[in-house]
């Protein structure tokens, strides 16, 4: 174990880190963690395990995909502000524009038998996915009675009486303050390294005991500073929105309502997800629920965050609504999906460059974490509703009353297997159900 540190790293050499990272960030929060974990922690030492984790913990109890925020953090604690967008913009850019051509795709040809035999096969994958991803943050967050009841409310809320997942959010998070106060030992935060170990990997450029850069030290000026511009960028935005197209314009409202829904992504994609269709789906009905599993389809193929399926959001309701005319869908569809990703992540950066030299000011244990615990606990409950509603479209795509897909049944079964007994990758998981669908249509079993 070496007792030197890296050399320094230049801007230039880490903006070549953060575009390769967008490219191979594939397998969700944990898998993109990890990734960061052995490439930063581990094997450049740029970071070390204490300070990695510690900005972790910070961007767990954030709303917003944890991993970006991560990787916005370190770049902004060894560059400054420059560093920290270009980290965070890098690690979405990619998947945006996989997405935008996939979604063109999707639009333009998912009719044809090869791409329909395809979504035919990865439906049930994904649906077996949404229910492992509610096995798995249960088996990690729900450690007692308390937390279980609270998981079976939220289900309940939801399933039965259609509850807005804001209200499920804030009541988890009212239940949580209170229980730390009157039962602490019940809502002290779940173990989950991520991906981390105990190790140590020898002297990190950024390590334990590092100074805190004067760029990240905590300032009031600047703070105030970046919320202006934070909140300009976003009031120009909208005011461009509001001015060309007006307040009911679709791009208008899916600004307002990709901002609200930035605030809610407690507990990750997964968890936003019944917001996002609520409000796309039912409400202003940018896209069909199927549609809405189509995209968490792809979503689940591309690198990036997950949350990056609001691009897919964003793209068919522009597409669907024909906003530039019949003859300028795909910029339409362009259009939306740039809109819903800028609202979308905007907060994040703010959260981080905001945030983070209040987080520097201490390497201890953060605060104020019950409310996420019982956050977290009622997401268990949100993601298996939404596991039901995509189990009910696939096995019965026009209704009880039409036909049951015994043969989606069985590719979601299959999958089930493959994820809980075998421990396979939601890639290989995927790939496997597309190719099965694809053969199946051609066959005509």
């Amino acid at each position: 174990m070496t007792t030197l540190p890296p050399p320094s790293v230049s801007f230039t050499e880490a903006l070549k880190f953060w575009l390769k990272l967008g490219f191979i960030s594939f397998g969700g929060p944990a898998g993109q963690i990890a990734i960061m974990h052995q490439e930063l922690v581990e094997k450049r030492r740029w970071i070390s395990e204490q300070r990695f984790l510690h900005a972790l913990n910070y961007c767990m109890v954030l709303p917003g995909p944890e991993a970006q925020q991560l990787a916005t953090y370190i770049g902004w604690l060894m560059h400054g502000s420059k560093g920290g967008v270009a980290a965070g913009v890098l690690f979405v850019l990619p998947s945006l524009f996989i997405l935008i051509v996939l979604s063109w795709l999707y639009m333009a040809y998912g009719s044809t038998p090869a791409v329909a035999g395809i979504l035919y096969g990865i439906k049930p994958a994904v649906t077996a996915i949404v229910a492992f991803a509610a096995y798995r943050i249960g088996s990690r967050v729900l450690k007692n009675r308390a937390l279980w009841t609270m998981a079976t409310a939220a289900f309940v809320a939801i399933f039965a009486f259609d509850t807005p997942f804001p209200a499920i959010v804030l009541a988890a998070g009212l239940i949580g303050y209170t229980g730390s106060r009157m039962a602490p030992h019940l809502f002290s935060p779940a173990n989950s390294k991520h991906g981390g170990t105990d190790k140590h990997f020898g002297a990190a450029l950024i390590d334990d005991n590092t100074p805190t850069p004067l760029h990240a030290r905590f300032v009031w000026n600047r703070f105030y500073r970046l919320a202006a511009v934070g909140l300009a960028l976003w009031m120009t935005a909208m005011g461009v929105l509001i001015t060309v197209l007006g307040w009911q314009g679709t791009l208008t409202q899916m600004g307002w309502f990709f901002t609200k829904a930035a605030l809610l992504t407690f507990g990750g994609a997964y968890a936003v997800l019944p917001y996002v269709y609520q409000g796309a789906v039912e409400h202003y009905q940018w896209l069909t629920g199927t549609q809405m599993i189509d995209g968490l389809a792809l979503g689940e193929t591309t690198p990036g965050p997950l949350i990056m399926v609001v691009a897919f959001v964003g793209f068919v309701g522009a597409w669907t609504h024909a906003l530039f005319g019949p003859g300028a869908l795909l910029l339409a569809g362009a259009m939306g999906a740039c809109v819903a990703t800028f609202f979308t992540f905007l907060p994040s950066f703010l959260f981080i460059l905001m945030g983070g030299p209040l987080v520097e000011s201490t390497h201890g244990e953060l605060r104020f974490t019950a409310p996420l615990t019982g956050i977290t606990a009622a997401v268990v409950g949100v993601i298996l509703n939404l596991a039901v509603f995509f189990a009910y479209h696939v096995l019965w795509p026009d209704g009880f009353d039409s036909h049951f897909e015994w043969f989606s049944m069985l590719i979601g079964l299959a999958a089930g297997v493959a994820l809980f007994l075998y421990k396979a990758g939601v890639i290989p998981v995927i790939g496997a159900g597309a190719v099965v669908g694809l053969a199946y249509t051609f066959i005509g079993l």
